[in-house]
């Protein structure tokens, strides 16, 4: 026999809405099941080696010169010596 808080005797068969006493059942078991995130943290080193490569791409540009020479040919038949030797 359950018994809360009312007027009614323990070793009777009570009539429970007369003696308005609540009938208290079993009780009811519940299950929870919860999870629990974590987190965890790391550390993964990673290293950069950088390698800078300086290439140089020649290139060739021509500087040109020139130079001029004036020659003088005389085409002197040798009939005519007389007068460019006197002065003519």
């Amino acid at each position: 026999m359950f018994k809360k808080d009312c007027m009614c005797p323990m070793n009777q068969m009570p009539n429970y809405q007369e003696a308005n006493c609540p009938i208290v059942e079993p009780a009811i078991n519940k299950c929870i099941e919860r999870e629990f995130c974590h987190e965890v943290n790391h550390i993964c080193p990673i290293h950069t080696h950088v390698i800078n490569k300086h290439i140089y791409n020649h290139t060739y540009t021509p500087q040109y010169s020139c130079s001029e020479e004036n020659q003088v040919i005389n085409n002197d038949p040798g009939c005519c010596q007389g007068f460019v030797n006197n002065g003519f």
